[in-house]
């Protein structure tokens, strides 16, 4: 039933931000609390998010559903940053996106203590994001217990480049 109110709120941008690629705009959830509120739940209730003891929040669109999960489910949050964002000591590791490359920053203090974490984010396209938290997590011996998104664009086939359990709430 949410997935249905998902995908009436989501806007699509063709050729944004570089030709050929179909953004979709997840934006508007937030603009319908009731929606945003049903979302949050569900994603909370998965047994991904259950599991974990911690939350990884991917820049920037991941932060809007892993606070919001983190907070319900008293969980802590750990942010990766998109370069320059974050001050101190910084685990990076770089990856390649459907329209370009990119790096994503970890500080190392907040892993401290920490042993196993959901990746929260706002849409699996190529699974690249995701692969790069994965490769700072397990370099610093933590444990992946999934990966937990709204949107999963089934025709790139993300789901197969990620080796964890992934749960989505809406496919395209």
């Amino acid at each position: 039933m949410i997935e249905s109110y998902i995908k009436e709120l989501i806007k699509e941008y063709p050729n944004f931000p570089k030709e050929g690629i179909l953004f979709k705009d997840l934006m508007p959830i937030l603009a319908n609390p009731k929606v945003y509120k049903l979302l949050i739940n569900k994603m909370g209730k998965s047994s991904i998010c259950k599991r974990a003891e911690n939350i990884i929040a991917i820049d920037a669109r991941g932060f809007l559903f892993a606070s919001a999960i983190g907070l319900s489910l008293e969980k802590p949050i750990i942010v990766a940053r998109k370069p320059g964002k974050l001050p101190g000591n910084l685990i990076e590791e770089s990856y390649e996106l459907e329209y370009g490359n990119n790096s994503l920053s970890i500080q190392k203090e907040a892993l401290l203590n920490k042993d196993n974490f959901v990746i929260i984010d706002d849409l699996l396209a190529t699974g690249g994001t995701v692969n790069c938290i994965s490769n700072i997590l397990k370099k610093e011996g933590k444990k992946i217990i999934g990966l937990s998104v709204v949107v999963e664009l089934l025709e790139l086939k993300g789901k197969n480049n990620v080796n964890m359990e992934v749960d989505s709430i809406v496919k395209y």
